[in-house]
């Protein structure tokens, strides 16, 4: 069986320390669970940024230092907002808009999932500092908190029950937090399935364009970092599995089906 293609951009355009360090992670992770991971630069053309998604049969969207331009989202930059990455953003929406037209699975992490709701009409918190939580503790820490996770979730059903206890309706997974953003209101068609049970703060989502049947779409986003605890949680390594397989899975729709 041919191993799936997934194309993850370049986190960002403006900090090759950051690239060289996070993107294998991403690339490591994919692998691993059985795919093939294709870099796509932002500095390629529309054109050419077509042409290599479209050998592609997922997308991973992977975080940045930047934030989404808060304009997107009809709110002024707040002091605390770091700079937005045209190049970055740019990208993501060709990937995204060629996801949904085409109903590739979308596994958005960090950034790549406030992007993502900001392309589903949502918008975002510009700054978590005020929260009882350190949501932006350094990458090495393993766990900064738990994120309580619906147990009907698409999500709760890949999650190791060992290592995500119940808790009432809810599945308690320790997980690590390196953000100082998060989602504000909820995209388009985006549920939400995991928020942190001390402040609220909104750790993943989930909907594609369709949720049931031969046309169910895989869109997963999470607000923690999976390919970073990829190693040591079955939970992560789980997820990148689910994904690689809805990739393995897809097949290529007519546009006049596809979009919605």
């Amino acid at each position: 069986m041919t191993k799936p293609r997934i194309a993850i951009p370049v986190p960002t355009s403006n900090n090759p320390a950051y690239n060289h360090r996070c993107w294998p992670q991403y690339a490591a992770a994919v692998e691993s669970a059985g795919g093939v991971a294709v870099e796509v630069p932002l500095t390629l053309s529309p054109r050419a940024i077509a042409d290599l998604i479209n050998g592609c049969q997922g997308v991973l969207l992977p975080g940045s230092p930047a934030d989404v331009n808060p304009q997107k989202y009809g709110q002024e930059a707040e002091e605390a907002c770091a700079p937005a990455d045209a190049a970055r953003e740019n990208v993501d929406e060709l990937l995204i808009q060629d996801a949904h037209n085409l109903y590739k699975p979308v596994l958005a992490v960090c950034f790549g999932l406030q992007f993502l709701n900001v392309w589903r009409g949502g918008t975002l918190l510009q700054d978590l500092t005020v929260m009882p939580v350190n949501h932006a503790a350094p990458g090495a820490v393993a766990t900064a908190h738990a994120a309580l996770i619906a147990g009907d979730s698409l999500l709760g059903g890949m999650v190791d029950r060992e290592e995500a206890p119940a808790d009432g309706e809810f599945l308690r997974l320790p997980i690590n937090s390196s953000h100082h953003q998060a989602i504000g209101i909820p995209g388009d068609g985006l549920r939400v399935v995991a928020r942190c049970p001390q402040d609220g703060v909104i750790e993943a989502v989930e909907g594609g364009q369709a949720t049931e049947g031969a046309t169910a779409h895989f869109v997963l986003g999470l607000q923690w970092h999976p390919e970073r605890s990829f190693d040591r949680s079955e939970s992560s390594r789980r997820i990148f599995a689910r994904f690689v397989a809805e990739a393995t899975a897809w097949v290529p729709r007519p546009i006049r089906v596809s979009v919605a």
